[in-house]
């Protein structure tokens, strides 16, 4: 059964910066499209950023230049590096992946980044 491990989350000063990993354990084959959405509280999800299996990225406006997401294909591993971090940067992290076969995406169990001084 495929699950998607998150880690680096954690309370950060403003314009501080946090990293987040996200490993598709369970399988042998490579995901397609991977990335990261997330959740301020009383707010609905919202994409952060995408990357394709190729590489292509694609960015919230709110989030450019700030976060830069990879992945390692190999490891089927997706990363978000954050720098200047601000406080509606603030809310529960989740990670997704698209299968290379059809069934639904699949979704981590989140991770919590607080930007608060």
């Amino acid at each position: 059964q495929v699950q998607l491990v998150e880690s680096g989350g954690g309370l950060v000063q403003p314009g501080g910066s946090l990293r987040l990993s996200c490993a598709a354990v369970g399988t042998t084959f490579s995901m397609n499209a991977m990335g990261w959405h997330r959740q301020a509280p009383g707010e609905e999800r919202e994409l952060v950023a995408t990357i394709t299996s190729g590489g292509v990225t694609n960015y919230a406006d709110s989030v450019k230049g700030r976060f830069t997401i990879s992945r390692d294909n190999a490891k089927n591993t997706v990363y978000l590096q954050m720098n200047s971090l601000k406080p509606e940067d603030t809310a529960v992290y989740y990670c997704t992946a698209v299968s290379p076969f059809p069934v639904p995406d699949y979704w981590g169990q989140g991770t919590q980044v607080t930007v608060s001084s």
